[in-house]
């Protein structure tokens, strides 16, 4: 008889485990879940107001749009275009002309100080030396419930604002 009550008992928290991992499980498919619904709350919001949202945003989910150089740049010139400019280069880093707009939150400090950025549904402009920290900013906005994030594609390197000449040089 003690055997068997053994066995009830070992059964009883095999089972207790097994459920304490499958609530671990839906409790991260409703945490993505949730963040999936923000994303096309956001997209919602922006298709109300007017705003220009891509396909790939809806059809894949893209969380962040890659700007070319010169979509940026007419966004940048647009005076009714209400943003947030950020630039992720690295501390030692100088760009040929700055701009005056950005607000410069280096990649190595910038899961320290992203708070700095006090709107989660403004436009965000975000530029690096050639874009690749710029993408990695935008990825983690939006991990961090940003929405609207914008990366510049090709950074410094192609951006109008600069002549290509002397940003080559400062690469190089």
């Amino acid at each position: 008889m003690k055997k068997k009550s053994f066995n009830i008992y070992n059964q009883l928290q095999v089972f207790e485990k097994e459920i304490d991992r499958l609530e671990g499980k839906i409790l991260a498919l409703e945490q993505r879940m949730e963040q999936q619904f923000q994303i096309e709350r956001n997209h919602l919001v922006r298709v109300k107001n007017h705003e220009e949202v891509p396909d790939d945003f809806i059809l894949y989910g893209k969380r962040y749009n890659d700007l070319s150089p010169e979509k940026a740049w007419k966004h940048y010139q647009n005076k009714d275009f209400d943003f947030i400019f950020i630039d992720v280069s690295a501390k030692d880093f100088r760009a040929p002309r700055q701009i005056p707009e950005a607000i410069h939150i280096p990649w190595e400090e910038f899961s320290e100080r992203y708070m700095e950025i006090h709107s989660r549904t403004t436009p965000i402009l975000i530029i690096s030396e050639d874009g690749a920290n710029s993408v990695l900013a935008c990825e983690f906005l939006v991990r961090h419930g940003f929405f609207n994030c914008n990366n510049i594609s090709g950074g410094h390197k192609h951006w109008r604002g600069h002549r290509l000449e002397e940003v080559r040089s400062r690469m190089a």
